[in-house]
This record gives C-alpha cells, structure tokens and sequence, in this order.
C-alpha cells in the first residue's frame, strides 16, 4: 500500500507544494514479517530445548554406559564433567566470537559440531572416544547458548516482545533440564544406552536447514581480532575454578582443591588486568560499572547457587530416603517444572504492569515460601508440592535479568552479554553444590551413627541394621532441611535487594533500555 503525501513548503521558498511516495507497509507484509519471527523462535527454542535435555539426560545414562564401555571410575567422571567444563570455559570465548564473525554464522557451526558430536557419541566404542565427543559437544554448546538468546532478542524490536523471546527460550531451557531425566529413563528403559545422545539430533538439522531462512545476521563490523592471551587466561581460570568448587564438594577442603582454586583465581585476576588494558577487549568490564547490571548478575548467579543445589539434593533425598527409582524421582520433579512453565510464559506478561524491582522481589518470596515448606517437609508430597511452589519464582529474575543485561550492552556486544549470563549461572551452580553440599554433609556427619559413614549412599551400601540406616536417613533429611532454611534466607535477602536497586526502573515496553 503506498500514500501520497503533499507537502506544503513555508512562505519565503523558493519552490512549491511538493509531492513525495510515503510507503507503509501492508497488513500482509506485517503478517508474513511477525510469522517469519515466530518460526525463528521457534526453531531456536526447539534447539535449546532439545539441547538442555541431551545435557541432563547424562544424569541416567552414566550406569549403562559404564558397563557397556568398561569406563573406570575416573573415566565416568570425566564423561559426565568434561561437557560443564568446556561449556564453561569457553562460554565468553564464543559469546566474544560471535560479535565478531556473526552469531547467525556462529550458531549454524555449532550447530553443525553438536549433531555430529552427539552421533560420534552415541557410538562410540571406547571411554576415550566418549570423553572427546562430549568434550565437542561442551565447545558447541558454550557457542549454541549465547547465540540462541542474543538473536532470540534481536528477532524483535519492542521491548515486550523481547522479554517474551527470552521468557519463551529460557523456559525451554528449565522444562530441558527436569524433564532431561525423564526422558532419559524411558530412552534407557526402551534403547540402547547411545540413544540418550541422539536427542538434539533433529532440531540441530532443523536448525541447519531453516536458519539461513529465519534467522538474521549481525556482527560487529569495526571488531578486530579475538585476543588468543585473552582466551587462554579465561579457560585458565575458569577450568581450574570448577574443577576446585568439584573437588570442594566431593573430598572437602585439601590441598588439592585449595590448588585449583589458587591457581583459578590467580589467572582470573591476570585476565581482568588484560582485559582493562586493551581497547577491544574479551569481555568488557566497564558494564559491571553499572549497579544495576552487577547487581542484577550476581542476584542470578545466587539464585542458581541456591535453587540448583537444593533441586540436587532433593532428588537425592527421594532415592535415598524414600527409595524412588531414578525415573520416579524425576517424575517427582515434573509438578515444579509446570509451575516453572507458567511462571515463564505470565512473567512477561505482568512487566507490563508490575515495575521490574517489584515484580522480581515479590516473585522471590514464592521460592523462599517453597524453601521454607521443605524445611518441614518430611515426605515425598511434601517435598514435591515445595519444589512446585519454589518454582513459582523463578522466571521474572531470569527473564528480566537476562534481559536487562543483554540490553545494557552495546549492540554489537549482546553475545558477550549473553554469555556473561550464562557463565556466571555455571559458576553459581558450581559453588551451590560445594557450599550446600559441604552444608549437608555436615549435618549429616554430625548427626548419623559413626558406622554410617560419610554419606547416606555410603550407609545404604555397606548392608547394616535397619535402626542405624534409619538414622542416617533421617541425618540427611536434617541436612536437606539446613540448607533449605539458609536457601531461604539467601533467596529473601536477594528479594530486598533488587526491590532497592531495580526500583528506579519503570514497568516493562515505557523504557527499552531493560
């Protein structure tokens, strides 16, 4: 449809009325334009999906591949960290790369490693060749992830709608991860151990063929080459700091995780020099200058200490202490990830109307209720209905957050942005289940018969009386209890904290800038 518009020129020109072509866009051009945006969301969270349901499908398929393999103990521990490794090591690197060669082109890569990583891993035919394709599959997942939510937001130009796109692919990626294993028990229970593998196999190939299509492009055209120094340091201190939070976890404080720490430590504070120095730097460090950005990215990498270690440590509570079967206990997972569902498809819906500070701290107080019923929960409907109300709260601080700290950078610096999201979940994951798992074990230790060992799955294997089993049991509820009663505090604290430091910003479509 075009409009002819006349334009009448002010007294004292030289010229007349002129006449111009003014051209609007027709419903149907608005039509195809708002589809072609819904079909690249889509295929983009199809792939996160999938792809967070190969990741959490690895929590049921490490016996059989055990066995099938001859994988010896330090081998199966490899096959299941090496991926949360890589992802996190290279989680800023490929954030950073995709700025610079394009994330479209990124993403289509990535996509292209994990569909053949996931098939050279479902048959693989040595514990070695397993450790590499899962290594393959962590390099390709750290690139899939940033891409994903940086075009996820840049499909659309209104602020709502860009929350949506984020409510929508992080939702996708929360309902991966509890439903993961329950996939991964049927898979298990009806195929070959392989098959766990090729999950994303078919949204990687739908994503080969129609984001070409679908999906646009964009790269910083003034960026100059990725500093190699710079990606050294962030894999030397990252690595060596998940593999220290780990060790802390399993073994305790020794000299072996105090090492990885030091040296973790020690090579991230030479990359943030560097980083200060250069004039196109890795990662930029001038947006943690901005409270609002910093307190909104440690309030997410809190979270996910907390909510992600507490989620652990009740599906070990419900095998353990109530002898559910891997399947069952994931099944018991699945109420609180409905309530996770609707909390992601209504949250950006009521930023419309609620300020971000408000919105965020009210949602919070659900967790911290849930976490408040678990810690008099003594049963598996108990436990399940105050995972369901834990849930409620988690999707306006991932959904907003993200958002926020994507849009606090540049442009052309939204993949970085991404990332630095998304690393500093991994490392709040990391440190959740060595501080909460320190936590329990204490407790328990403090608790249980000094025949019961260091843990409850050590007491149930070495074959003792019912009473003492009984206690230990009863020990590592006391645990679980803790550490949901200072989840509570920690999650409370976090609500106060951004209802002050967001309370400036205004309801969600009036500013852009968030």
């Amino acid at each position: 449809m075009s409009i002819r518009v006349r334009a009448v020129r002010r007294t004292g020109d030289e010229d007349g009325p002129t006449e111009g072509i003014l051209t609007m866009p027709t419903v149907e051009t608005l039509t195809r334009v708002h589809r072609r945006q819904g079909a690249g969301l889509a295929v983009l969270a199809l792939a996160i999906l999938l792809v967070s349901l190969d990741t959490f499908v690895m929590l049921l398929a490490l016996p059989p591949i055990a066995s099938a393999l001859g994988a010896s103990s330090s081998q199966q521990l490899w096959i299941m960290d090496v991926y949360g490794f890589m992802v996190a090591g290279f989680m800023i690197t490929m954030g950073s790369l995709g700025d610079r060669i394009g994330r479209r082109r990124l993403l289509l890569g990535a996509a292209a490693v994990f569909g053949i990583a996931s098939v050279v891993a479902a048959y693989s035919t040595s514990p070695e060749m397993l450790i590499g394709a899962r290594a393959g599959l962590g390099i390709a997942g750290a690139a899939l992830t940033p891409c994903v939510l940086s075009i996820g937001m840049s499909l659309f130009d209104d602020p709502r709608r860009k929350a949506q796109a984020i409510g929508l692919l992080t939702g996708c990626f929360t309902v991966g991860a509890v439903i993961g294993p329950v996939v991964g028990g049927v898979l298990l229970q009806h195929f070959w151990w392989g098959s766990a593998f090729l999950i994303g196999v078919p949204a990687m190939v739908v994503l080969l063929i129609a984001g070409p299509f679908l999906l646009p492009e964009f790269r910083d055209q003034t960026a100059g080459r990725i500093d190699l120094p710079s990606v050294a340091l962030s894999l030397g201190a990252i690595l060596p700091a998940i593999q220290g939070l780990k060790q802390l976890a399993s073994h305790g404080w020794g000299p072996v995780p105090a090492a990885f720490l030091v040296v973790g430590i020690t090579l991230g504070w030479l990359f943030v020099r560097r980083q200060l120095r250069l004039t196109d730097p890795l990662l930029d460090l001038r947006l943690f200058r901005r409270l609002q950005f910093s307190a909104t990215l440690g309030s997410m990498a809190a979270y996910s200490m907390t909510s992600g270690g507490v989620m652990v440590f009740v599906a070990q509570y419900f095998q353990l202490v109530q002898g559910l079967s891997p399947l069952q206990a994931g099944l018991a997972l699945v109420p609180g990830m409905l309530t996770s569902t609707v909390s992601f498809q209504i949250a950006p819906v009521l930023a419309r109307r609620i300020r971000p500070g408000r919105l965020t701290s009210g949602a919070l107080l659900f967790t911290s209720a849930g976490m408040v019923l678990m810690v008099f929960a003594d049963s598996v409907t108990g436990f399940v209905v105050a995972f369901a109300v834990e849930c409620l709260g988690v999707a306006p601080l991932v959904v907003l957050g993200t958002n926020l700290v994507i849009s606090s950078a540049p442009p052309e610096k939204a993949g970085a942005a991404a990332a630095i999201t998304q690393t500093g979940n991994e490392f709040g994951y990391a440190l959740g289940i060595a501080i909460l798992g320190s936590i329990v074990t204490a407790v328990y230790r403090g608790s249980a018969p000094a025949d019961a060992g260091d843990s409850l799955a050590t007491a149930l294997s070495a074959g003792l009386p019912e009473y003492p089993v009984d206690l230990a049991k009863s020990a590592f509820t006391d645990g679980v209890h803790v550490l949901a009663a200072i989840g509570a505090v920690v999650v409370t604290g976090l609500a106060v904290l951004l209802s002050r430091v967001l309370r400036s910003l205004p309801v969600l479509g009036d500013d852009g800038s968030h």
